[in-house]
């Protein structure tokens, strides 16, 4: 068994040994992609850190986050909230460059799920990242719209441009939060979404389906063709199947599927161009 694949076996016990190897695969191939890098010439936002105290959606769970503003004084705000923030931030996607380089007065919040937590052993992640990210229901719309961005964005004035941005587990999340609350979150961009059979991701397209009561603006989708296949489900494919219950119901969608992994590097490289596109 390869490193990779040992180490997921040692993070989430009871992983079948085939699934541990299909995984570590799928990690290592992210494509040839790369994303944007810093530029001089434009202006810089501000990037700051806290911590949202433990609420009542996620009780004795405080979660870290960091929060960036455009530069300048505007009178409203487009907002973007990123899960698993930190890893955009990272050298994958290095979101504060795209902020930048975005030209629109936004703010941004680049959280993370709570790391207290049962920390169960399934394959959305460590702490209470799948409980957060792969659940049905409204709760982290919940959390977002009563308790992190009232904290974290207390005296910013939000205007009614609002996405949902997650990889993974976080990409189920971001899609299923904005579903539930459409009148909060209006855009989405899902990075490889786990839209399978983890605690019942996969029923997402159908309640998009059934529910004609609502609608989005827009939703970006993105995965590629060496994304995971393991006992959960066949990521590529129901990241199809997602686009094809937007289809049915009319939401402005795209499906971007490049040859590479369950993994950041192409959703990151065309970041970018991704909020060009939800923003216009």
């Amino acid at each position: 068994m390869s490193p990779i694949a040992e180490q997921l076996k040692q993070q989430l016990p009871g992983m079948p040994d085939a699934d541990a190897e299909r995984f570590a695969v799928s990690l290592t191939r992210p494509g040839p992609y790369a994303a944007l890098q810093p530029r001089e010439d434009v202006p810089h936002g501000t990037l700051s850190a806290g911590v949202c105290p433990p609420g009542k959606i996620y009780p004795g769970v405080p979660h870290s986050y960091q929060f960036y503003q455009s530069s300048g004084s505007h009178s409203e705000y487009a907002l973007i909230v990123f899960l698993d923030g930190a890893r955009y931030l990272g050298p994958e996607a290095n979101a504060a460059a795209v902020l930048d380089q975005l030209g629109m007065p936004c703010v941004a919040l680049f959280v993370e799920p709570g790391a207290d937590g049962p920390g169960l052993p399934i394959y959305g992640g460590p702490g209470n990242r799948s409980i957060e990210y792969d659940a049905s229901g409204d709760a982290y719309a919940r959390f977002l719209i009563e308790e992190l961005i009232p904290y974290a964005l207390d005296g910013i004035a939000l205007g009614p441009k609002r996405a949902l941005i997650g990889l993974s587990s976080g990409g189920h999340c971001a899609l299923n939060a904005a579903w539930e609350r459409p009148d909060c979150f209006n855009r989405v961009a899902s990075h490889c979404g786990s839209f399978v059979n983890i605690r019942g991701g996969h029923a997402l397209s159908s309640k998009i389906r059934r529910d004609a009561a609502r609608t989005l603006d827009k939703v970006l989708l993105q995965t590629g063709e060496l994304d995971l296949d393991i006992v959960f489900g066949h990521w590529p494919s129901a990241n199809r199947d997602m686009a094809a219950a937007l289809a049915y119901r009319g939401i402005t969608h795209r499906l971007v599927i490049g040859e590479g992994g369950h993994s950041l590097a192409h959703g990151g490289s065309m970041l970018l161009d991704t909020l060009r596109w939800l923003f216009e």
